[in-house]
C-alpha cells in the first residue's frame, strides 16, 4: 500500500501540475496579447501543410477538422524508440502500455479497435482488433516511415468502420527515380541505444533510382532487456518477486518463486523486433506510377508483464503469459494515374494481402499444461480512388472498398512433462468478415477564405462464423451470419482570415461494426471473470461535433484550441451475461463469472485539446500542449461510470533552440491524477496495473518528468541525437498501463546518410 506521506506527494503534484498548466496558458494569453499590439509584425497565413489523412493531398489550413502531422526531421531528431513512442510526440495522442513490448493509442477518450491505423493508404485493422489494448503499431518501422498524420475524430466517410476517435495514417519510404541519366544511390543507416532496457537499435536503408525504375530496401533490428523503472515513487510498482519456470531433474514441475532484491527491474519484459521493407516502383511516363511493396516484421515471444502481477492464494498466478512471436506481412501494390477525363483527374488502385499471425502462451504456477492460443488472419483489400477538379474551386473525392478478413483460431494444451498435447477452447471460432463500402466527397472554396467540405459513405459488412471449431458448446446455431448496413457523413466549414486567424467547424457520424473478436471471443479479461461469444450485436454509431481556432502571429506566435463532444450510441460495452443458462463458468481451472460485449450503452467524451508555441530571439522557442477530455459510460444498473480510455489531464511543455546544425530542447511530459473514485469500473479491481491509495483504492498518481535532448549536424551526413529522459529518475506509471514507464535514460543515436 502507498504511505500518507506518497498520497500527500502525489496530490500534492496534481495541484502544482494543475498550476502549471494555468501558468502556460496565461503565459500563452500574455504573448498573444502583446504580440498583436506591435505594429512591425506581418500577419501571415497559417502553415500550408498537405495531409493526406482524407485519402488524397490537401492543404491542412483548408480542411474543417484537426489534423496534426510529424514530418521525418522531426522524428529524426528525437529519434522515438518504436512507432508506438512516435506517436506519443503527437500532443494528442496518450500511449498505453500492459508490457515493454506494445503501445495502444488513445485518442479522444477511444482506443484499440475504436481508432483506425492506415498505412499507405491500407486499413490496418482487421476482424480481431478487440476492444482490449492492443499492440499491433509496434509492427511499423518508425525508421522507414516518411510522414505520420492524425486525423481527430470520427474519419468514417474516407475509411469506413473503426474509424470513431481518429485516424492514423502512416506513409513509409517511398522510392525515387532520378532526374538525370545518371542512376540516383540514396540512403541512410542508424544505430540507437538506450540504459533503461539495455537497447541496441540497428536500421538501415538504401535505394537506387533510374529514369523508370527504382529499387528501395529497409531492414531494422532491435533488441530490448528487461525494462529499469524509476527510483522515487510509489512502492505498489515494485515487482515483490520473481517466477523461474522450471523441471527438475526426476521429471516434476520445479517453479521457483524468488524474492526480487531489485526494486527497479521489472522482468520478464525484454524482446527483440526486425522489420523489413522492399519497394519497387515503375513510372513508364509522366502519368503513370506502378508501385509494389512488401512489408514484414516479427518480434520474439515477450510476455505480457501485468499478467506476472496476478496472484491467487497468496502466490503469483501464473508460471508463464507470454505474446508469441507477433507478426505482420503486407503484401501491396499501387496504381496511380493522373490525367484529365471525364471521370477523375488522379487515380488510385490500391491492392493488399495482410497476414498477421499472434498467440498467448499461458500456464498456471506448478502446472504441467501449458495452453497456446494462436490466430492467423488474412487480410485482403482493394481501394479504388478518385479526384476530379469540376472547376478551380469545386473538387470531388469518391471511391469504392472491399475488404475480406479469413480468421482461423486454435487452441492447444501441451503438458510439459510428458509431452501429451490435448485440445482446449481456442480464442474464436473459424470465421469470415466482409466490408464494401463506396464514399463520395466535395471540397468547395466559397471564396478565397471561406471553404466548405462534406461526404457520404455507404458501408456494409457481413461475418460469418462456425463455432463448431471453437471447442465448447455454445448455447445458439454454431452457424452465426451477420450482417447490416450504414450510413455516415460529415460537414464542415473553414475560415481563415489574412489576419492570421483560423475558425473550423464540424459534424461528423462514424460508425464501427461488430467484428469476431467482439461476437466471438472466450477469454478471461480480469481474474474472477470470462468473457463469452454473443452472435446478436449490432453497430454503434458516433455523433461528433467540434470547433477549432487558430492563430499565427507573423512568425512569433501559433496557438490552437479546439473543443469537441462526441456520442457513441448503441456502444458495445462488456456486461453481465449468461451462457448456456449460467451465470458462471468453469475456465482455465477457475470460477468465473460471466461477462459478454453488448449493445445497449451510451457512452459521451467532451473535451479540449489546446497547443501554443512561441518563437523568440532568433532561434529559440517555447511550445505547450495541453489535453483533457473526460468520459462516461452506462452501466446496468443506469448508474455512470467514467470511460475507461479518456484519459486524465495529459500533456508536453519545452523550451529549446534550433539552429542549422544544432537542436537543444528542455522539456516536461505530464499526467493529472485519476484518484479512485474517478476510476472506470473496469479499472477499479486491476490492482496489478495502479497505485494504492490510504484506504487501499487502486488509484493513477500525477507525474511529470523533467528531460532534455540534443541533435548535431556534422556537415551534410552525419546527425548525432542523445537524450536524457526522466532526469529525477521518477517512478510512475501512466494510466492504465501495465508496466512503469523507464527511469532514468540514456539515449544516443547515430545517423549517416548518403
Amino acid at each position: 500500500m502507498c504511505p500518507v506521506g506518497c498520497v500527500m506527494e502525489v496530490q500534492t503534484a496534481s495541484y502544482r501540475m494543475k498550476k502549471f498548466f494555468l501558468l502556460m496558458l496565461m503565459t500563452t494569453a500574455l504573448f498573444c496579447a502583446t504580440a498583436q499590439n506591435r505594429e512591425s509584425i506581418e500577419h501571415t497565413e497559417l502553415d500550408e501543410i498537405v495531409v493526406s489523412s482524407n485519402r488524397w493531398g490537401q492543404q491542412c489550413s483548408q480542411l474543417p477538422v484537426k489534423v496534426a502531422t510529424l514530418l521525418p526531421e522531426e522524428v529524426q531528431q528525437y529519434n522515438p524508440q518504436t512507432a508506438a513512442d512516435m506517436l506519443s510526440l503527437f500532443g494528442g495522442v496518450f500511449i498505453q502500455k500492459s508490457q515493454y513490448g506494445g503501445g495502444s493509442p488513445m485518442i479522444r477518450g477511444f482506443s484499440t479497435n475504436r481508432l483506425l491505423y492506415s498505412v499507405d493508404g491500407v486499413r490496418m485493422n482487421t476482424a480481431i482488433f478487440r476492444s482490449g489494448n492492443i499492440q499491433n503499431v509496434i509492427s511499423l518501422d518508425p525508421f522507414a516511415i516518411a510522414s505520420t498524420e492524425v486525423l481527430f475524430g470520427p474519419g468514417s466517410v474516407s475509411y469506413g468502420s473503426d474509424a470513431i476517435g481518429g485516424v492514423m495514417v502512416f506513409n513509409t519510404l517511398r522510392p525515387r527515380l532520378s532526374t538525370t541519366a545518371r542512376p540516383l544511390v540514396y540512403g541512410s543507416a542508424t544505430v540507437r541505444t538506450a540504459t533503461a532496457s539495455g537497447e541496441f537499435t540497428t536500421h538501415v536503408h538504401a535505394g537506387v533510382g533510374f529514369k523508370k525504375w527504382s529499387f528501395l530496401t529497409s531492414y531494422t533490428h532491435s533488441s530490448f532487456g528487461d525494462l529499469n523503472q524509476g527510483l522515487h515513487g510509489p512502492d505498489d510498482y515494485v515487482q515483490d518477486f520473481i517466477v523461474q519456470p522450471g523441471i527438475s531433474p526426476d521429471g516434476k514441475i520445479c517453479d521457483r518463486v524468488y524474492l526480487n532484491t531489485d526494486e527497479r527491474l521489472q522482468t520478464p519484459s525484454g524482446y527483440t523486433q526486425h522489420n523489413f521493407m522492399q519497394k519497387v516502383r515503375f513510372s513508364p511516363d509522366t502519368e503513370w506510377n506502378l508501385e509494389y511493396s512488401l512489408h514484414f516484421s516479427e518480434t520474439s515471444e515477450y510476455s505480457r508483464y501485468d499478467r506476472h502481477q496476478r496472484m491467487r492464494n497468496g502466490l503469483p498466478r501464473y508460471a508463464q503469459w507470454d505474446y508469441g512471436p507477433q507478426s505482420w506481412m503486407m503484401n501491396h501494390l499501387r496504381t496511380e494515374h493522373a490525367g484529365k477525363n471525364i471521370l477523375y483527374n488522379e487515380l488510385h488502385l490500391d491492392i493488399a494481402l495482410q497476414r498477421f499471425e499472434e498467440s498467448r502462451i499461458s500456464r498456471d504456477l506448478n502446472k504441467p499444461v501449458r495452453e497456446t492460443q494462436s490466430e492467423k488472419v488474412d487480410a485482403w483489400s482493394v481501394n479504388l480512388d478518385l479526384r476530379k477538379s469540376i472547376n478551380k474551386n469545386l473538387f470531388l473525392f469518391y471511391g469504392a472498398e472491399y475488404v475480406q478478413n479469413n480468421v482461423e483460431s486454435k487452441g492447444t494444451g501441451l503438458n510439459i512433462i510428458n509431452g501429451d498435447r490435448s485440445a482446449v477452447p481456442s480464442r474464436y471460432p473459424e470465421a469470415r468478415w466482409y466490408s464494401y463500402g463506396a464514399y463520395l466527397q466535395t471540397e468547395w472554396h466559397i471564396t478565397s477564405r471561406l471553404n466548405f467540405a462534406a461526404g457520404l459513405r455507404y458501408n456494409h459488412y457481413r461475418i460469418d462464423c462456425d463455432f463448431s471449431t471453437a471447442g465448447y458448446d455454445v448455447p445458439f446455431d454454431v452457424l452465426q451470419k451477420s450482417n447490416a448496413g450504414n450510413l455516415s457523413g460529415y460537414l464542415g466549414l473553414n475560415w481563415h482570415s489574412d489576419r492570421g486567424w483560423l475558425v473550423r467547424i464540424n459534424y461528423a457520424r462514424g460508425f464501427r461494426a461488430p467484428n469476431v473478436d467482439d461476437m466471438g471471443k472466450l477469454f478471461d479479461s480480469a481474474d474472477g471473470f470470462v468473457t463469452v461469444p454473443n452472435p446478436s450485436l449490432t453497430p454503434e454509431y458516433a455523433d461528433n461535433i467540434e470547433l477549432g481556432i487558430a492563430k499565427q502571429v507573423g512568425n512569433i506566435l501559433k496557438f490552437d484550441v479546439t473543443a469537441y463532444y462526441t456520442r457513441l450510441d448503441d456502444a458495445i460495452v462488456k456486461r453481465d451475461f449468461t451462457f448456456n443458462g449460467n451465470s458462471q463458468m468453469e475456465y482455465q481451472g477457475s470460477t468465473c463469472r460471466v461477462q459478454a460485449l453488448q449493445n445497449g450503452a451510451v457512452t459521451e467524451v467532451w473535451g479540449i485539446q489546446a497547443a501554443a508555441k512561441i518563437n523568440f530571439a532568433n532561434s529559440f522557442y517555447a511550445e505547450t500542449n495541453a489535453n483533457y477530455q473526460h468520459g462516461r459510460e452506462e452501466l446496468d444498473n443506469g448508474q455512470r461510470s467514467p470511460s475507461r480510455h479518456a484519459a486524465p489531464l495529459f500533456g508536453r511543455a519545452s523550451i529549446g533552440f534550433k539552429g542549422q546544425q544544432l537542436n537543444i530542447e528542455a522539456y516536461t511530459i505530464f499526467q493529472d491524477e485519476c484518484s479512485a473514485k474517478d476510476m472506470p469500473e473496469e479499472e477499479k479491481e486491476k490492482t496489478e496495473f495502479y497505485a494504492l491509495d490510504a484506504d487501499g483504492k487502486a488509484y493513477s498518481p500525477a507525474w511529470l518528468t523533467l528531460n532534455f535532448r540534443a541533435s548535431l549536424k556534422i556537415g551534410c551526413d552525419i546527425i548525432l541525437n542523445s537524450t536524457i529522459e526522466n532526469i529525477t529518475d521518477r517512478r510512475y506509471r501512466p494510466y492504465s498501463c501495465g508496466i512503469s514507464a523507464p527511469g532514468r535514460n540514456f539515449t544516443f543515436g547515430f545517423t549517416y546518410s548518403f
